[in-house]
């Protein structure tokens, strides 16, 4: 007992304890710093590889592999100038309008999710732009926490920074999740209709379009069983014409869009938004 009386003495009379309270939040900036740092070289590293290197498998189809054994469709990488135009704008239009003008994150957005999801009493805005949905696609899981969004964000800035729009746009339509072991647009066309992206009628891509924001619970043809998505089908069908909408169109009229259960911050937008600027031709 003397001998550890005679240390506590010791410990008090030298000020550890004193100072502990500085040096811990000393340690705790200098973990911030360097956890920050790690963060900024990886995705330096992975954006100069990404720039040309089209990814076999993301974090996402490893997540849905060890969580619910999905098995993974073959992937088909279809370039970006291969992609119909149609297709480029729906994504845009209805995902995230202002992507060729914000820095790969909008505040703005952000802000109005907020301000229209509490006007109309439920969530129906997701806040994500692009680059943060490709970087969650990438290199995080679609977990509900705030460090992943913290996270997110960070990587989507720099990715922003570091890659074209346009091959950010293109990595994004080659890895988003478009149905149970379902990624890319051109493995969603064949899964859904049995032929490449190039071949699909305006329709068939608007309902592509149209299930970005829950592909595991809906696909083209049950989409009309969610208000949510019928509103952004017929959003869609009214801003992107086709010959065949006197018959295309089946999604049922409603006074309002209703929210899905798990569609609360899904991909970057989830409802019909403002016309945009249109997006520079690839």
């Amino acid at each position: 007992m003397a001998l550890l009386r005679d240390a506590c003495r010791t410990v008090l009379a030298s000020g550890v304890i004193r100072r502990l309270p500085g040096r811990l939040a000393r340690v705790l900036l200098a973990c911030f710093l360097l956890g920050h740092a790690a963060l900024a070289v990886f995705v330096l590293f992975a954006s100069i590889a990404l720039a040309r290197w089209n990814p076999p498998v993301t974090a996402l189809m490893v997540y849905r592999r060890l969580t619910a054994g999905q098995k993974t469709v073959a992937m088909r990488f279809v370039p970006l100038r291969q992609i119909p135009r149609s297709a480029r704008d729906m994504v845009v239009r209805l995902e995230d309008f202002k992507f060729f003008q914000h820095g790969g994150i909008e505040f703005g957005a952000i802000r109005d999710a907020y301000l229209v999801n509490k006007s109309i009493g439920y969530t129906l805005y997701g806040g994500s732009t692009i680059p943060q949905q490709l970087a969650r696609n990438l290199f995080l899981t679609p977990r509900k926490i705030y460090l992943r969004k913290y996270v997110e964000a960070l990587i989507a800035v720099e990715m922003d920074l570091l890659l074209s729009k346009n091959r950010i746009l293109e990595l994004y339509l080659n890895n988003i999740e478009w149905g149970r072991g379902v990624y890319g647009i051109g493995a969603a066309a064949l899964h859904y209709y049995g032929t490449g992206i190039g071949n699909l009628s305006v329709d068939q891509i608007r309902r592509l379009v149209t299930i970005i924001t829950n592909p595991l619970r809906y696909n083209v043809d049950t989409f009309t069983r969610s208000r949510q998505m019928a509103a952004r089908y017929r959003y869609l069908v009214s801003r992107f014409a086709d010959p065949s909408d006197a018959q295309a169109s089946d999604a049922p009229a409603s006074d309002a869009p209703a929210s899905d259960a798990q569609a609360s911050d899904a991909q970057a937008s989830d409802a019909p938004q403002p016309a945009a600027p249109k997006p520079p031709t690839p």
